[in-house]
């Protein structure tokens, strides 16, 4: 069975930087792009971030671009994403997940909320 777990999310200020954690099992992580997609109260699903499978090539969504920052572990089956310079439209609940095309993917987790406000 396919499973992702998120972690880290949490109340920032504005400005403020998180760093959020997907835990992988069920499948060879190491053979599949990884992405975070994010869904912010009462609007549709967003994705944010994408990552090669060895975590040669990066994408990023033109709102995050220059402020947040994917990475994978493959020896580990983790995910993260390091949110820089947080901005109250950031808040969201943020998804791991693979098999994406665009925002809508085969397999997301349960999500880790973000909320950023002062």
């Amino acid at each position: 069975e396919v499973t992702l777990v998120e972690s880290g999310g949490g109340l920032v200020q504005p400005g403020g930087s998180l760093r959020l954690s997907c835990a992988a099992s069920g499948f060879t992580f190491s053979d599949y792009s990884m992405n975070w997609v994010r869904q912010a109260p009462g609007k549709g699903l967003e994705w944010v971030s994408r990552i090669t499978p060895g975590g040669g090539l990066t994408y990023y969504a033109g709102s995050v671009e220059g402020r947040f920052t994917i990475s994978r572990d493959n020896a580990k089956n983790a995910l993260y994403l390091q949110l820089n310079s947080l901005k109250t439209e950031d808040t969201a609940m943020y998804y791991c997940a693979k098999g994406c095309s665009g925002a809508y993917c085969a397999t997301r987790g349960q999500g880790t909320q973000v909320t950023v406000s002062s």
